[in-house]
């Protein structure tokens, strides 16, 4: 494993540049692409290498015998799986032939366009790949449906209609695959519970310890990496199941535990403060407020 991460990175410049690598046709437009998987060659400067890519990419990938690394975990698509890999993540594949398809689209081709914008909102394209979207056939026959219009767009004759057309498919698409993902949530419903339960165990464990007095308040990313899982993939899951994101869950088990202190300890509130990791008594004190409608004070004094 070390060595592998010593290996040096390659960063892809462009579309055009990786369809050379992949011995592909020049792209008909320098700032889109459709690949057909089973029409790609393996290309040796790209297998058991790091790299990192400008471009966002929606990939179908089916039946693949290969392995392919995202963060630091490998995920084997031995299903059809929809996969969303946003500008300046670091991949690493093996050797695999797959069937499917994977759109590419450079962000300089949103410019102008609402999208350019919002696509950033759609956590998916910061969720790991062993958080891939797992479509049914009539899902992924919708899926395949909309891509064939950007496709077909693609390979028509490029007119002033033409991006504006791409886009709004493409926007149709992150709509269904958002939609798709929301299901998938619900469908793995025991799943879900069970990390449900691991996350209030957790923060349980984190403030009935000292941790919050050597690390501080406990991280959305620091909750995400010991459920290993990705931060976007478990702030989208939580809203979907409780209408709350991961920070919020965050500062509810920390109210829990400050409403414990001040109901049953004389510790101050500077003190309460500092044992759960606030540097400042007056964040402490503006967070409880928001929570409860009341101050700390005010909370301890309802007691007597």
């Amino acid at each position: 494993m070390k060595k592998e991460e010593q290996q040096p990175i390659r960063v892809i410049q462009s579309i055009s540049e990786l369809h050379r690598l992949l011995h592909l046709p020049k792209p008909e437009h320098p700032l889109v692409s459709v690949i057909q998987l089973d029409k790609v060659k393996q290309s040796p400067q790209l297998l058991n290498e790091r790299v990192i890519y400008p471009f966002y990419q929606v990939c179908m990938k089916k039946n693949y015998d290969g392995k392919m690394r995202y963060g630091q975990n490998y995920y084997d698509f031995d299903e059809g799986v929809l996969s969303f890999i946003s500008p300046g993540q670091l991949l690493y594949t093996s050797a695999g032939a797959t069937d499917g398809w994977v759109l590419l689209i450079h962000p300089d081709f949103m410019q102008g366009y609402t999208l350019g914008k919002t696509i950033k909102q759609y956590g998916f394209f910061s969720y790991e790949l062993t958080e891939a979207l797992f479509v049914s056939d009539k899902e992924q026959q919708l899926i395949e449906t909309i891509l064939a219009n950007i496709e077909d767009e693609y390979h028509s004759n490029i007119d002033r209609h033409s991006q504006d057309i791409i886009v709004t498919q493409l926007e149709l698409l992150l709509q269904y695959a958002d939609r798709f993902y929301n299901r998938q949530f619900i469908t793995r419903k025991k799943i879900n519970n069970d990390l449900l339960t691991k996350l209030e165990l957790l923060l349980a464990d984190y403030f009935n310890s000292d941790q919050t007095l050597t690390a501080g308040l406990p991280s959305v990313e620091y909750i995400a990496d010991q459920l290993h899982v990705s931060p976007h993939y478990l702030g989208d899951l939580l809203r979907s199941m409780t209408g709350q994101n991961a920070q919020q869950h965050i500062q509810n088990k920390l109210i829990e535990k400050a409403k414990e202190f001040l109901s049953t300890t004389t510790l101050s509130v500077g003190e309460i403060a500092y044992q759960l990791g606030f540097k400042y008594p007056q964040s402490f004190n503006k967070l409880f407020k928001s929570k409860t409608n009341l101050s700390p004070l005010q909370f301890r004094q309802s007691f007597n």
